[in-house]
């Protein structure tokens, strides 16, 4: 039963999650803890209650870059948006707008397969709906996603990849100018191989069965089986981080790099949840990568681990 399998799988994050970790490894709760400012404005982009993101927007004239920020939790509701608060506040006072998206996870109505696709996608366009509305560049869009929030960015910017026939085809979807993956994975396939300790089954959840059952949905689901995304992509990973360990990591951007596509991997201190909390190093290199890429301040300096 559907409802019994997603009930395990948010069980095992759970667990998961709340393991005792060593002292300098922040917990999603540490995170949600972190003091931010309140979003200017929550804004639906859909009807379903959960259909919504927080916007926030500099001070100033504009128009202003976009980062589009996607929270991960497992594909599941273990988490939402206000995990990504403290660094889309952030960001914020760096200087560029931020759209903190929330969207139906697996175990609510209408998320899994296909709804929380077409989530992702329905929040990266209104971003062209907000922009006549507020002062923003829908030109200048980067997209940023933590842990299962990294799989949905490296997707949302692969969306013009899908096929006219494919239930996640957008007409004219929003392009980007990079994606960033934070501690999260680019192929769902290699992801169900390691991850149950970590997500239990709730890729096979996401997706409403196993590859073998429905291979359509992985195809189109997976970054790796959309290869060459067309957008560059940089993945910012915590040297301990068990969600994306160093073979996966290496083994996805080396598919990639094969497709054609640029991208690049920067290894932080810490383990999973450092590269979203602004009080750590980790963080400063994911602000100062998401700026370069938008073209703001001076470029990133080289860092041991980037390549």
């Amino acid at each position: 039963m559907p409802e019994v399998r997603a009930s395990m799988a948010l069980t095992a994050a759970l667990a998961c999650l709340a393991m005792p970790a060593p002292a300098q490894n922040l917990s999603p709760y540490d995170v949600n803890a972190l003091p931010s400012k309140p979003a200017d404005a929550r804004v639906p982009y859909g009807t379903d209650p959960l259909q919504f993101g927080d916007l926030r927007v500099p001070q100033g004239p504009g128009p202003f870059a976009v980062v589009v920020v996607i929270h991960g939790g497992c594909w599941l509701s273990i988490a939402n948006l206000d995990n990504t608060a403290p660094m889309a506040d952030a960001l914020r006072d760096a200087g560029v707008a931020t759209w903190n998206v929330e969207y139906r996870p697996v175990d609510r109505h209408g998320g899994g397969w296909p709804g929380t696709f077409e989530d992702i996608g329905a929040a990266l366009d209104s971003v062209r709906a907000l922009a006549a509305k507020h002062p923003l560049d829908p030109n200048r869009v980067v997209v940023a996603g933590h842990s299962a929030g990294a799989h949905l960015a490296l997707w949302a910017a692969a969306r013009s990849r899908l096929k006219s026939d494919s239930p996640l085809h957008g007409d004219n979807p929003l392009p980007v100018l990079a994606a960033v993956a934070l501690g999260g994975p680019g192929d769902l396939r290699d992801f169900e191989t390691y991850g149950h300790e970590i997500c239990g089954p709730a890729v096979e959840q996401l997706l409403g069965g196993a590859p073998d059952a429905v291979p359509e949905r992985w195809a189109q689901a997976s970054p790796a089986e959309l290869l060459p995304l067309g957008t560059r992509q940089v993945l910012i990973v915590g040297e301990t981080d068990r969600v994306m360990p160093e073979r996966a990591r290496e083994a996805y951007v080396a598919k990639a790099r094969a497709a054609g596509d640029t991208i690049e991997v920067v290894v932080v201190p810490g383990a999973h949840f450092e590269v979203i909390a602004p009080t750590t190093k980790a963080f400063v290199t994911v602000k100062d990568q998401i700026l370069g890429l938008l073209g703001i301040g001076a470029a990133p300096a080289a860092a041991a681990g980037r390549h």
